[in-house]
């Protein structure tokens, strides 16, 4: 709250104040930390005449220099309040989803292509609300990262994924491999190994068999990733490189990682047959998984076309529409069998479908 100032001038001046504060780096623990903010202003009285008001259209209009790239300030202005309104309102709906029992898992196939053999599934979290509907994890995931509670909603997310595998096993499946994805504020919190550990000791699941994805970026812009890796290691637990081949990887510094899989983003998959250039990447990607006796696995595969493609240039593993999509636990163990998945072959499924 300013007092004494020039109304939204004179706020104005101090917020490019604040903001000129975090250009310069923070020392943490012998780190460099680059903090960038981001900014919302309303003035008494136009925006409003009680502090609830002035708050609330100040929280509308820092979604607003969020949404216009970060690192900025941003003014209230009253045709700001559909979008603003709507995102605060699904913060607060967001906030209360896991003890609502409002999130859920569905898991997507992970298959050898040559035989379709089921090797793993990977997590992926839904949100059911009551008024709101389905909502896309392309909407909340962002929202959850921006505000904090991607960190609560992963360690749900880990646990649950856990538990479903001791599920799976109690009634006849044997899933080889449960694949979780973590995303960059976990991996900056820099608490995942203890959190990992607990998981595994809450349900008694073998860590060989828990994989945890990180994109390539998260590895590259994370100062303290080698050690974060290294922890995880330690305990079992595999690690996948998600998005491969979309970042930046230093390979010098990537054959220091103990990184098990490197997964082919599907953007270089999907225009397969179509475009030498893709083809070119996808066959550098398995190539270099070779050479560092790394598994590589291609995401988005969608026709045999592809699939045809990917085992005959070494790439055997693949999840994908042609293989199955996002399955409720149930209907996994209902397709995949109860005993023997290593002799069962489901019904491939069409990606029109």
């Amino acid at each position: 709250m300013l007092e004494h100032v020039a109304g939204g001038f004179g706020a104005g001046q101090v917020a490019a104040k604040m903001m000129a504060l975090f250009e310069q780096p923070f020392t943490v623990s012998g780190h460099e930390l680059f903090v960038t903010g981001s900014i919302g202003i309303s003035v008494f009285p136009d925006d409003g005449q009680d502090p609830n008001l002035l708050i609330r259209n100040a929280d509308v209009a820092m979604y607003q220099a969020k949404s216009r790239g970060r690192n900025g300030y941003q003014f209230y202005a009253p045709e700001m309040d559909g979008e603003g309104i709507e995102r605060l309102r699904m913060d607060a709906l967001l906030r209360r989803a896991i003890e609502r029992n409002e999130f859920f898992l569905e898991y997507q196939p992970q298959v050898e292509i040559a035989s379709s053999r089921l090797i793993g599934v990977e997590a992926l979290v839904r949100w059911q609300n009551p008024e709101l509907g389905l909502v896309s994890p392309v909407r909340f995931i962002p929202m959850a990262e921006d505000s904090g509670f991607i960190n609560q909603l992963g360690e749900w997310v880990l646990f649950e994924a856990c538990r479903q595998m001791v599920r799976w096993d109690a009634a006849g499946l044997a899933v080889p491999k449960m694949a979780v994805n973590l995303s960059v504020r976990q991996v900056e919190r820099g608490a995942m190994a203890p959190l990992v550990s607990a998981a595994l000791a809450a349900t008694g699941l073998a860590p060989a068999r828990l994989q945890l994805e990180v994109t390539e970026s998260v590895i590259m812009d994370n100062a303290d990733a080698t050690a974060f890796v290294h922890q995880l290691h330690a305990l079992g637990v595999g690690l996948a490189i998600d998005d491969f081949g979309t970042g930046y990887s230093s390979l010098a510094y990537l054959k220091q990682l103990p990184v098990d899989v490197l997964k082919i983003d599907r953007s270089f998959i999907k225009d397969i047959a179509l475009d030498s250039n893709d083809e070119a990447i996808a066959i550098a990607i398995i190539q270099l998984g070779k050479s560092m006796n790394l598994s590589v696995i291609a995401e988005g595969v969608e026709n045999d076309e592809q699939a045809a493609f990917l085992l005959r240039h070494g790439c055997t593993r693949a999840q994908g529409y042609l293989y199955g999509r996002p399955l409720a636990p149930e209907v996994l163990l209902q397709e995949w069998g109860t005993r023997n998945n290593e002799r069962h072959e489901p019904a491939r499924h069409d990606a029109g479908t």
